[in-house]
């Protein structure tokens, strides 16, 4: 046994590095020292936990069990480091930076929505970050974002240890044109056979869903338009004519201004909202008041356009 004040950082860093490599020509080049030099810092580092920590996959090195798991502690030290150097470097005379990551197919209303209470504060510097889940997960586990806005959750493991908070749902609607639409309703899906609709793309999380719902009910609408993009899906909506299928809050402009209407809204139907962060993150206290102040979206007390009663 040995104590912590024993363990050689710098070997652990090298390890790390190799690790995320498997090449320890790369990780040396990387490091800008000798291939034998860092081979010899590996082999003290094993020697000092007891175990052997890789093993040679052809020209690879691959971690064993034993590695696989000094792995996922390095990640967390090293990650935690950046993250040290990150909050550092975002205090500017009293000025903290939040690095939010969303996904590509949420609504960019309900972003904005999300971060309001920061858009006038002074003292918030804000990074704003689009793309798909799991690269917003990796650049999160990574340490270069401090939390992800996803409307799917995600599980937690061992090397992945996250914290998945849900902020919320809200009913999905069918919303149309108000020249042509105004007073009038339909039934989601049962009204929705052979009618154009534009629907979110494949990779939003609510598509199966609909698509489901379509199958049970025996309905087969015409698509006119698949969008991922949630912002290019408001547009679809508002200039097209055709009926789309979406999050209200995806459109909140458009029908406050009278612009679109809602034509059916479903129950069965629900997009939930999230956020991801790491188990092990620094606290932020801004982040936590917006943690735990998320929108409301629920629509669940409203009145349904398909008993008649459009909402106020």
């Amino acid at each position: 046994m040995f104590g912590v004040e024993q363990l050689n950082f710098r070997h652990l860093f090298y390890f790390w590095q190799v690790a995320r490599t498997g090449h320890l020509t790369q990780a040396a080049q990387q490091l800008h020292v000798s291939q034998s030099a860092l081979s010899s810092q590996i082999r003290q580092l094993e020697d000092r936990l007891g175990e052997p920590l890789f093993e040679r996959s052809g020209r690879r090195l691959v971690l064993t069990e034993r590695g696989q798991l000094v792995l996922s502690y390095a990640e967390n030290i090293f990650g935690l480091g950046r993250e040290l150097l990150g909050r550092l470097q975002g205090h500017s005379e009293g000025v903290e930076h939040l690095r939010v990551g969303s996904v590509a197919t949420l609504s960019r209303n309900y972003l904005e929505n999300w971060i309001r209470p920061l858009l006038t504060d002074p003292t918030v510097t804000l990074s704003l970050e689009s793309g798909l889940l799991e690269g917003l997960v990796a650049r999160l586990l990574e340490h270069h974002l401090d939390v992800v806005l996803a409307n799917e959750a995600v599980a937690a493991s061992a090397d992945r240890p996250l914290h998945c908070r849900f902020l919320g749902s809200q009913a999905i609607s069918l919303v149309g044109g108000a020249n042509e639409w105004r007073g009038r309703t339909l039934r989601m899906p049962q009204d929705l056979d052979g009618r154009e609709l534009a629907l979110p793309g494949p990779r939003h999380a609510l598509r199966g869903q609909f698509d489901a719902l379509c199958v049970a009910a025996g309905v087969t609408p015409r698509l006119r338009a698949e969008v991922d993009d949630m912002a290019m899906l408001r547009l679809v909506a508002r200039d097209s004519g055709w009926l789309t299928v979406l999050p209200e809050v995806v459109v909140q402009d458009e029908l406050r201004t009278g612009v679109l209407v809602t034509v059916a809204r479903s129950t069965e139907l629900r997009e939930n909202f999230y956020a991801i962060t790491t188990l092990h993150r620094h606290r932020m206290e801004r982040l936590e008041r917006l943690l735990a102040h998320a929108p409301l979206l629920s629509h669940e007390d409203s009145p349904s356009p398909a008993d008649g009663r459009m909402p106020t």
